[in-house]
């Protein structure tokens, strides 16, 4: 696939899913992996994409003291190390597929659901243990396919009623900050043990450009063009058509 194509592509990603509190990396992901890019590269360009469209939210939603709790802080506890040791698991291309397909529509359809006003937290209080689990889980699967997980985390914190909506999406938007670096982290060393050539991960450079400015302008604009909600159910019907492709690539 053409590189404009890519960065138009990536550009529209970043627009839709900062406007709802992610990153896209997984969709970053999918879009690599449709394009043929090597298995190798693709974690390293979607996490630095991921990276880059929230690391200016974590830091206003840090200055805004939306994580002023120690609960949150639990959740990165783990998760940050397990992201980093995802990230420098080895993974066929067969599996990364597979695995990013099936997150991407149980993320998918979580989000569909929760954007349908009909979910109620759950009432039964969350045992104290849960962020630490919660974080480990999702930091090395996160590591592992090379996302952020914040697609997986949200969901979660909303049925469980963990906070306000606003106090979630700014935790979502760190952890997938934290997690992306982490990854990424544990990514580069796996590139650089299994020789690839560097210059071929520069060439995606303006991909990184396309990130910053589809978050920086385009989904302020789309904001005021359309709701909140609908933006995220165009997001999670997004998220399953490409889960779909994925799956049929693998399957046929």
């Amino acid at each position: 696939m053409d590189i404009s194509i890519l960065a138009a592509s990536f550009a529209a990603v970043a627009a839709i899913y900062s406007s709802v509190g992610f990153g896209g990396g997984s969709t970053y992901t999918a879009i690599l992996l449709l394009a043929g890019v090597p298995v190798l590269l693709v974690p390293l360009v979607s996490l630095s994409c991921n990276l880059l469209v929230t690391s200016a939210g974590a830091v206003r939603s840090i200055r805004a003291g939306l994580l002023e709790d120690s609960r949150v802080w639990s959740l990165f506890a783990l998760s940050v190390p397990c992201a980093f040791l995802g990230g420098i698991t080895p993974i066929s291309v067969e599996v990364l597929t597979l695995l990013l397909a099936f997150a991407l529509l149980v993320s998918g359809v979580q989000m569909l659901w929760a954007s349908s006003n009909m979910v109620k937290p759950l009432s039964v209080k969350a045992p104290s243990y849960l962020p630490s689990v919660l974080g480990a889980w999702i930091g090395y699967l996160s590591g592992l396919v090379g996302i952020g997980g914040g697609i997986f985390l949200a969901p979660v914190l909303h049925l469980i009623g963990w906070d306000s909506p606003r106090r979630i999406s700014a935790i979502a938007t760190c952890f997938i900050a934290v997690n992306s670096f982490a990854a990424l982290a544990g990514k580069l060393i796996a590139f650089d043990r299994g020789g690839q050539d560097w210059n071929e991960a520069f060439g995606f450079w303006p991909l990184l450009l396309a990130v910053v400015a589809g978050s920086l302008f385009g989904h302020r604009l789309m904001l005021k063009l359309l709701s909140e909600t609908l933006i995220k159910r165009a997001t999670a019907v997004l998220i399953i058509l490409v889960s779909l492709r994925l799956l049929a690539l693998q399957i046929f």
